[in-house]
């Protein structure tokens, strides 16, 4: 291995990082190994000796990018004191990214449409999945909601109709309508009860 090359990273991470510009951008099916081998600058034997298989590579790009998002949510997170406030602050996080040129919608979403019922990349998602509702639960019990799990339900379904339509609509307008909506459903489900 070269100087240039081993400054470059290990073939696992460069495998990585071609998979993650490459499958995010044009989709983890349509993107074949030999695409990714050339990006990464590997030899074939590389892809198979860190992952097996193709199906490996791409749950390990979206176990990257859930890291990266959990790490994102809670970094922002911690900027804010009260639940309400943080629970807000993961639309807005929503809204910067929506309007990021790189910016392509759910990595998840789009992996989950192709994957096979119980292959890894389904496993991956539905972790992901799980994270944000566990964090959507544990904010609505922090902030006093009545019923956590229907707030936390009510959050997670706004929070994905933010990213479809930031993706369809390539405009932050979505994770924008999707805060405001979250202030009123979140005042809604922690003030005084209605008879």
């Amino acid at each position: 291995m070269t100087t240039k090359q081993s400054n470059r990273g290990s073939a696992r991470e460069r495998l990585l990082s071609a998979a993650n510009e490459l499958f995010y951008v044009e989709g983890v099916h349509t993107v074949g190994i030999d695409r990714v081998i050339a990006r990464a600058g590997v030899a074939k034997a590389s892809l198979y000796s860190a992952f097996g298989s193709k199906d490996e590579l791409i749950r390990s790009y979206l176990q990257g990018r859930h890291d990266l998002r959990r790490d994102r949510i809670l970094g922002r997170l911690a900027k804010h004191e009260t639940a309400r406030e943080r629970i807000l602050a993961v639309f807005e996080l929503q809204a910067e990214l929506a309007v990021d040129p790189s910016f392509r919608g759910c990595a998840f979403l789009r992996a989950s449409a192709e994957a096979k019922p119980d292959s890894g990349v389904r496993e991956v998602c539905d972790d992901m999945r799980a994270w944000t509702r566990s964090l959507f639960m544990e904010l609505s019990a922090e902030a006093g909601a009545r019923d956590p799990a229907a707030l936390a339900g009510q959050l997670v379904l706004l929070y994905d109709g933010s990213v479809v339509g930031a993706q369809m609509d390539r405009t932050a307008s979505a994770a924008a309508t999707a805060r405001a909506i979250a202030s009123v459903l979140v005042d809604a489900a922690t003030g005084p009860a209605t008879p």
